[in-house]
């Protein structure tokens, strides 16, 4: 009883689906899958009740088990023939609900019979005529199941002319005469869709035009389904589904009168949106591939009107100038949804201007909609509920419009790469004040919010996550369009500069290592690095100090305000702290002093310690680098950065400054600096005067405790300062180690001895051997007098054999 699908489908089912609708679509729940003997019985519960002319609850009960098995039940002519006998009855009163679900049963006999009794079929059109004009039976899901099943009806190959027609007088009735009952109930658009596809279908041209009239009209009448994304994307799929039809059946006086009827005229009482996802659908059609002939040139006309009506409507959406014009009304919106949408689906579609600005427009604005959000957020924050605003967002999440989000930037990056290089500036630039607007806006709610509305906050930042993801694939293609030997320097620096402040501007947002990041980073840095104006431009796009501790936003004075608290701010300039040091030799000093110095001090006491990490990182690249014009210029301006820079990491030692940084930027300071530079002194100073703040347990304890991890920085300095600074280093450490305990005296003197016996150094190696005897003899005899360079004291055979 239970039998598969001749390669049969149910086509409202298939229209849910690829249109991502949440509605279902079932007149009875479904259940576990059905035994055959639950079938059988209720087949008999149904030939009893017409037999008995009692239509008991057991009678409907058999009617809701059938139609909840419809994907595995095979319903036969002589059962097909039983349900229109109940169809038929003029004198009994059945309850509304059984002729939906007779009807449903018919569609299932209908689309899986193998050769349906053509005189079954055209009594079944009489009974449901019967029923439909007792206007006592007409509800929703009564007239939409008729329109469906006298689709199916239509399209059956093996049927006579005759049945057809009244099958599709009848289809056409209903929908002239009752589209309000359709409208009402989401749910049972995909099953008038579905009809309306099965009648298209049909062999017979009569009727055809009044078919397309209902389709895309229905939604401008006022009491008609409203015109929605979801229901765009089943009329594009159901143009695809029909239109492929009539390609493999050769149909080409169908597709003639497609086209002119719906392509090539333009009809008031037509949908912008449904004929424009009608177009979709067949250029999505049309990508299976031509045949050869008349068939392929008929093929490629369509195709041709479809792409043209696809640029028409865009040209609508485009005003004056080239300028996209933001959806301000409730047609646009919907309409700039389905543009997006449709070519995400549509497959490559020839380019054009009004195509491409439309394209960014929807992202921007639609797929994308965060201004909107920012602005509704901000506006009512502190006066309205937030629950309506969550739901909107939540919403929006989970629209299919989001969901594809990533097929609708590939089709936007495929228009762009086409496009004059006139348009592509245009379109860069909507992406990179997005990326500025973005920072501007999200910093905002995040403030705003965090703590106190969390979970909305995080649906917001999933929709700027996904935002992020389309920025990073658009500038992959704008660098293979302008990083390439051919195209002017001028050009290729400030595209790279602009691709560098757009990724500052949404790095809060990257929390994936993503191949095209990685490798559209690399391209524009190589780029900067090649003169020094992209590299100044660049810096000098970091937020100035003032605005980054002290910001004169309107939101700021509704919340206390911590630059350290600003994780969307911290983001972006930790993008700037890890990125300058890359073309740090193209910047001069007075550009570092002026621009990147106060913002990395500042960061270098933030209390996240990868980011006061970066801090010391930078001033290690910069005190590393070398500039030959301004040498002198470069190495006093270092000087003056190290006295602040000790000052500042000490003063948060260890609570924020991390050791790691600390240590390289010392390491490299007194590597970099004029031997017997100043600050190389001061240096060494500030580092013995913190290390006498730590008690003695500190200073011989474990080596991550913070004294010690500095003492150990001192010894480490023994092989790296100048010989100038040598003595002054010997006699600072001097002074620490004879505090020490006995046993952690001679760890230090055995990692001493140790690095001297490894020098190679002949000018510095008699001074080291002779403190290190000094300092050896003044330990073992618990002496506490300071030590100097050159200090003589006889060396034990031991001591002299390890140096």
């Amino acid at each position: 009883m239970a039998r598969k699908a001749n390669n049969s489908f149910f086509l409202e089912e298939w229209l849910r689906t690829v249109s991502g609708s949440s509605v279902s679509g079932d007149l009875v729940k479904q259940n576990s899958a059905p035994s055959a003997r639950s079938i059988i019985q209720a087949w008999s519960e149904i030939r009893e009740s017409l037999q008995n002319q009692n239509f008991d609850s057991r009678y409907l009960q058999a009617l809701r088990a059938l139609v909840s098995s419809e994907s595995t039940i095979h319903v036969a002519d002589p059962q097909a023939k039983l349900l229109i006998s109940i169809l038929a009855f003029q004198d009994v009163s059945l309850p509304s609900e059984s002729y939906t679900l007779v009807l449903r049963l018919l569609y299932v006999w209908i689309r899986k019979a193998f050769r349906p009794s053509q005189a079954l079929v055209g009594v079944a059109v009489q009974a449901i005529r019967g029923v439909v004009d007792d206007r006592r039976n007409l509800q929703p899901a009564l007239v939409a199941q008729s329109v469906l099943v006298s689709g199916a009806f239509a399209c059956v190959p093996s049927l006579s002319g005759d049945v057809k027609v009244l099958c599709l007088e009848l289809l056409c009735r209903l929908l002239e005469e009752e589209y309000s009952l359709v409208g009402s109930q989401e749910e049972l658009v995909p099953v008038v869709l579905a009809g309306i596809g099965y009648a298209l279908s049909s062999s017979l041209d009569v009727h055809y035009v009044r078919l397309l009239d209902l389709l895309f009209g229905i939604w401008l009448k006022d009491e008609g389904p409203r015109g929605t994304v979801t229901y765009g994307l089943m009329i594009l799929h159901l143009i695809e589904w029909v239109v492929s039809g009539y390609m493999r059946s050769n149909s080409i006086n169908k597709m003639s009168l497609f086209a002119n009827e719906v392509l090539e005229t333009s009809k008031e009482k037509y949908a912008v949106f449904a004929v424009f996802m009608a177009a979709a659908g067949v250029v999505r059609a049309s990508t299976a591939g031509f045949s050869s002939g008349a068939q392929s040139l008929e093929i490629s006309k369509l195709r041709n009107s479809a792409e043209k009506r696809i640029e028409f409507v865009a040209q609508i959406l485009v005003s004056n100038g080239n300028v996209v014009t933001l959806p301000t009304t409730q047609r646009e919106g919907p309409l700039l949804k389905c543009f997006a949408i449709a070519l995400a689906r549509c497959g490559s579609v020839s380019s054009s201007a009004p195509l491409l600005l439309c394209l960014t427009s929807a992202l921007l604005t639609q797929v994308f909609p965060l201004g909107q959000i920012y602005e509704s957020f901000c506006n009512a924050f502190g006066k309205e509920p937030i629950g309506p605003r969550l739901i909107w967002v939540r919403e929006h999440l989970s629209d299919v419009l989001f969901k594809e989000s990533g097929a609708i930037s590939g089709a936007f990056c495929n228009q762009y790469s086409s496009a004059s290089e006139e348009n592509k500036y245009i379109v860069e630039n909507m992406i990179w004040d997005f990326c500025q607007n973005l920072y501007l806006q999200h910093r905002q709610i995040a403030m705003l919010l965090c703590g106190i509305e969390d979970t909305l906050l995080g649906d917001i930042e999933k929709i700027a996550e996904s935002s992020f993801l389309m920025v990073v694939v658009f500038a992959l293609a704008v660098t293979k369009q302008w990083l390439k030997p051919i195209v002017s320097k001028e050009r290729k620096m400030v595209t790279s500069v602009k691709i560098l402040v757009s990724f500052s501007c949404v790095e809060y947002f990257r929390h994936i290592r993503l191949p095209e990041y990685m490798e559209t980073i690399r391209e524009v840095i190589s780029c900067v690095q090649e003169n020094d104006a992209p590299c100044v431009s660049f810096v000098e796009s970091i937020p100035a100090y003032d605005s980054l501790t002290n910001p004169k936003d309107l939101f700021t004075q509704r919340i206390k305000y911590e630059w350290s608290r600003d994780d969307v701010q911290t983001s972006r300039i930790l993008f700037y702290l890890r990125v300058i040091p890359t073309c740090i030799g193209r910047l001069s000093a007075s550009a570092f002093r002026g621009v990147v110095a106060s913002t990395m001090f500042l960061y270098i006491g933030h209390p996240n310690r990868k980011v006061a990490q970066a801090s010391h990182t930078l001033l290690a690249a910069f005190l590393s680098s070398a500039k030959e014009s301004e040498e002198d210029e470069r190495t006093q301006f270092k000087e003056q950065l190290v006295f602040y820079y000790m000052q500042r990491s000490l003063e948060v030692y260890p609570e924020i400054t991390p050791f790691e940084g600390l240590a390289s930027g010392v390491a490299t300071l007194v590597q970099h600096l004029p031997a017997g530079s100043p600050a190389i002194f001061y240096s060494v100073h500030s580092l013995v005067e913190k290390a006498s703040t730590f008690s003695t347990e500190s200073l011989q304890g474990r080596k991550s405790d913070p004294g010690n991890q500095i003492l150990e920085l001192l010894l480490r300095l023994v092989s790296l300062v100048d010989i100038q600074v040598l003595p002054y280093l010997m006699k600072s450490l001097a002074q620490l180690v004879i505090k020490l305990p006995k046993e952690r005296q001679n760890v230090v003197l055995g990692e001493l001895y140790g690095q001297v016996a490894e020098s190679d150094d002949v000018i510095r190696k008699p001074s080291l051997v002779s403190w290190l005897q000094s300092l050896n003899y003044l330990c073992s005899n618990n002496r506490t007098e300071v030590l100097a360079s050159g200090s003589t004291i006889d060396t034990s055979n031991q001591l002299a054999a390890r140096l």
